[in-house]
């Protein structure tokens, strides 16, 4: 009488997913394979370059400079009270880690085609270590913006952070989750419609000008009320008002759009998770 045993499998891939699974178990199993690609995105950028990981503060540096010449002191805009560069740094600190989540991952399967047709893991790790190895770079940038408020703190300016510095952790997770799920929607749909990169290159930088990054919010409210509710309602508003609020003591902080943001954070990445996984099952047919 012959007897049957059960199989046991590490790993059952399936083309039938849950529309809402990330499968995070699957990709805690490949989580060296997550922080290779990490690491790999960290070292590669900088790559044969004379000054290597200097370029993390000059970059915000520069940009914050350009900023302060041309909307402070040519254009006048107001900065709530706050000392211009200090102003601009911290929009600029977390404004690029958003951005480079969205546009690092538009093309990111196109890039890494040829891994997929080789071996299996998981197709998330793609996008999460794109938003990971930004998470250090924005590490580093976020060390600049502390430097600098303590310099201004010790020439005596009125910047008064706030218990509501103490969301940062949590603003942090939801520019990362915002980033992942937007990203996540814009790497699928990349993978059959290779012009949404192009899109996504020249619209991303657009979309900073409708986000209170070069002025506040009261601003925005104030002089454009006709183009106020788009400021108000983008999702990254209500995060980087809470930034600023928290570590300066001056802005447009409510619990009503840190709330909003957080709701638009969740249903982001609910969508993002849908079209991914709808799409995940053809991405080697397609790219």
């Amino acid at each position: 009488m012959s007897q049957f045993t059960e199989d046991h499998w590490d790993i059952e891939i399936s083309a039938k997913n849950e529309i809402f699974s990330l499968k995070l178990k699957d990709v805690w199993q490949y989580r060296d394979l997550l922080l290779l690609l990490v690491r790999r995105d960290f070292v590669a950028f900088y790559k044969q370059t004379i000054l290597g990981p200097l370029w993390f503060f000059i970059q915000p540096i520069i940009t914050t400079v350009t900023y302060t010449l041309v909307f402070s002191n040519l254009a006048g805009i107001p900065t709530d009270g706050v000392p211009a560069p200090l102003f601009y740094l911290a929009g600029i600190t977390l404004w690029n880690y958003f951005s480079d989540c969205i546009t690092k991952t538009s093309t990111v399967f196109k890039d890494n085609s040829a891994m997929f047709g080789k071996v299996y893991f998981p197709r998330l790790i793609m996008p999460l270590s794109v938003v990971l190895s930004n998470l250090v770079r924005f590490g580093v940038q976020f060390i600049l913006f502390v430097l600098v408020l303590i310099y201004y703190d010790f020439k005596g300016l009125s910047i008064t952070p706030n218990l509501s510095a103490l969301l940062f952790p949590l603003l942090i997770l939801m520019v990362a989750i915002q980033g992942l799920g937007l990203g996540m929607i814009v790497s699928a749909v990349t993978t059959k419609y290779r012009d949404l990169a192009f899109v996504v290159t020249f619209g991303v930088p657009l979309l900073m000008y409708a986000t209170p990054v070069i002025y506040p919010l009261s601003v925005a409210l104030a002089k454009y009320p006709k183009y106020a509710g788009i400021i108000k309602y983008n999702p990254i508003t209500g995060i980087l008002e809470t930034f600023r609020y928290g570590f300066f003591g001056k802005g447009s902080f409510s619990w009503e759009l840190l709330g909003y943001s957080c709701s638009m954070t969740i249903m982001l990445f609910l969508l993002g998770t849908f079209i991914f996984n709808r799409v995940e099952k053809t991405f080697v047919d397609t790219i």
